[in-house]
């Protein structure tokens, strides 16, 4: 309840404001009720009119334009996956053939490494085999010249080895006997040499 200040109004006349306004603040409580008004049976019908009107619209706010929104979103996502797993499997096949073919790429490499292994190997071996063939022909050939020179050594060693031993003997026998025949001292070397080489 307002009440005003005394200094403001007359005891007469804040009287007559006080008990209007007891009045009328007594008419207005008079019609109404305690109760919360969304709570109020009375509103009841209208609330629930107003309920359906903006259910309503919502619905169809939602039905036009919510919801469209939300399938082209989910569509466009759906072809985009679509999209990404087309060209993940075009990757994946891409792959498959590039591995596929450097699979066989090495193998081919491996069986041209084995080829010029084999080749160069039996090439090495056919080298050496000509080139031992060659060395043992040239051995041979200084073998053969080496032992001609040494029998031709040997043949001139022999006869200077027989003129010594001619020599020698006809000294000794001439030493021992005094005198001796150069001829028979000869002979007799000779015939020893002959016994000796049989």
């Amino acid at each position: 309840m307002f009440v005003t200040p005394a200094f403001a109004q007359s005891d007469g006349e804040s009287q007559a404001v006080t008990e209007g306004q007891t009045h009328s603040e007594v008419g207005h409580d008079a019609g109404h009720s305690d109760v919360f008004p969304p709570f109020d049976p009375t509103y009841y019908p209208s609330q629930l009119l107003w309920l359906a009107i903006t259910f309503g619209l919502f619905y169809l706010i939602l039905k036009s334009v919510i919801l469209p929104r939300i399938a082209g979103t989910l569509e466009t996502r759906r072809d985009r996956i679509a999209q990404d797993l087309d060209q993940a499997a075009r990757m994946r096949e891409e792959a498959n053939e590039a591995t596929a073919a450097y699979e066989q790429e090495l193998a081919e490499a491996r069986a041209k490494a084995n080829r010029l292994s084999n080749d160069a190997q039996e090439k090495a071996k056919a080298e050496a085999e000509a080139e031992r063939v060659r060395v043992e022909q040239e051995l041979d050939a200084k073998l053969a010249e080496a032992e001609t020179r040494i029998a031709a050594i040997r043949a001139e060693a022999m006869q200077d080895v027989g003129e010594i031993a001619r020599e020698t003997a006809t000294a000794i026998v001439g030493t021992i006997l005094g005198s001796a025949d150069d001829a028979k001292v000869a002979s007799a070397v000779d015939n020893v040499r002959k016994e000796e080489t049989v």
